[in-house]
């Protein structure tokens, strides 16, 4: 625990370093925001394979605020897909389940923060309130 906080610390330090804290911490802020309202959206949405889609745009969504919200974003994803790994490993073992679900999350994330547009995931049929 002590490493997670140590690293998570490091990273928020590094990334403010090239701006103020103010803004730094208000672009963190609303991209945290971002990524709930995705998360929300696909919980209410509840339509099948469209896991990957609310992933980029939660990122694409976060990232467009600037450094903070690319900070928040990377963060909460990556600590979202360990927790679910977690899970996975009390569920069902050293299986393996799950890791290529994962890992293709992980690349709908890096998608939609570096700015390509998350419609690349977007399953046909998804109503257009998403």
């Amino acid at each position: 625990m002590k490493l997670c906080t140590g690293l998570v610390f490091c990273s928020l330090v590094l990334g403010v370093s090239s701006q103020g804290w103010f803004s730094f911490l208000s672009e963190a802020y609303g991209g945290a925001k971002d990524m709930w309202r995705a998360y929300s959206d696909m919980r209410e949405a509840n339509y099948k394979n469209s896991d990957k889609y609310f992933h980029a745009r939660g990122n694409f969504d976060a990232a467009k605020r600037g450094p903070g919200g690319v900070w928040a974003a990377e963060v909460l994803s990556d600590a979202r897909e360990a927790s679910q790994r977690v899970t996975d490993l009390f569920k069902y073992g050293d299986s393996g389940h799950g890791v290529k679900d994962s890992e293709a999350d992980q690349e709908a994330n890096r998608w939609g923060r570096s700015g390509n547009d998350p419609n690349r995931y977007r399953p046909p049929g998804l109503p257009d309130k998403y």
